[in-house]
């Protein structure tokens, strides 16, 4: 082979290699997004009001998922779980079809709101502790002491001597005293009055049932929201 056709070849071989070139690393990082995703730091959609005004509806937040690596979340944390149990019920099966996989592939990697189903709420009880609401003046107590919460969006009423723990009609913001059971925690919305939260079934008249609280167990736990990514105007650390 002269050396002009070698040169050629040499020529077309090059070319090939640059075509490929593209996307190859378009597959890398998406395969690094994913491992991050899955290991380090994973972006979600947050699906309802229920966090206002902290969160917003469609704000992207990045949940720290080793952030727990070294134990349990903290009073105060704001934490996206994994809605199975009694969070799940009444919630449809995603059905099998191309647009599902779309929503899985998206959810893989930040895109879209994906088909995990999760839930984000700020942890209030820990393991071990007791909890009620209310004190004379409205406050959620937690082992007896009153907790200072200035995060609280649009509560449910609450007038001492005239809808309180002891009135009639009694306040839907009271509930318990209920207790939160080893290795799972109670978590509230900060739009308090339009949380699904962990004593949505134990508010109102009467002591509570022995089922009405749902906790997050701590296998359910995905991480602790640290960041909003998106929309921009929204850009910045999680209160």
């Amino acid at each position: 082979m002269g050396d002009e056709q070698r040169a050629v070849t040499a020529v077309g071989a090059s070319t090939r290699r640059r075509g490929l070139s593209p996307w190859w690393h378009l597959l890398t990082a998406l395969v690094v997004l994913a491992l991050v995703q899955a290991l380090l730091v994973k972006v979600y959609q947050v699906p309802s009001g229920s966090m206002e005004e902290t969160l917003a509806v469609g704000d992207r937040i990045l949940v720290t998922r080793v952030a727990y690596a070294g134990g349990g979340p903290a009073r105060g944390d704001i934490v996206v779980f994994s809605a199975s149990g009694a969070w799940d019920e009444g919630r449809p099966a995603e059905p099998i079809s191309v647009a599902t996989a779309l929503k899985w592939i998206g959810g893989l990697f930040g895109i879209g709101p994906g088909v995990d189903r999760v839930l984000v709420k700020r942890v209030i009880g820990l393991p071990g502790e007791q909890v009620e609401c209310c004190d004379a003046e409205g406050r959620v107590l937690v082992d007896g002491g009153p907790l200072t919460e200035p995060y609280v969006f649009e509560d449910l009423p609450f007038e001492a001597g005239s809808l309180d723990c002891a009135s009639t009609p009694v306040s839907m913001r009271c509930f318990g005293p209920v207790d939160v059971p080893s290795g799972a925690y109670l978590v509230l919305g900060d739009h308090r009055s339009a949380s699904a939260d962990s004593v949505v079934g134990c508010r109102g008249a009467g002591p509570p049932s022995a089922d009405c609280l749902r906790v997050v167990a701590r296998g359910d736990v995905i991480g602790r929201a640290d960041f909003v990514a998106w929309p921009p105007g929204r850009m910045g650390p999680v209160e």
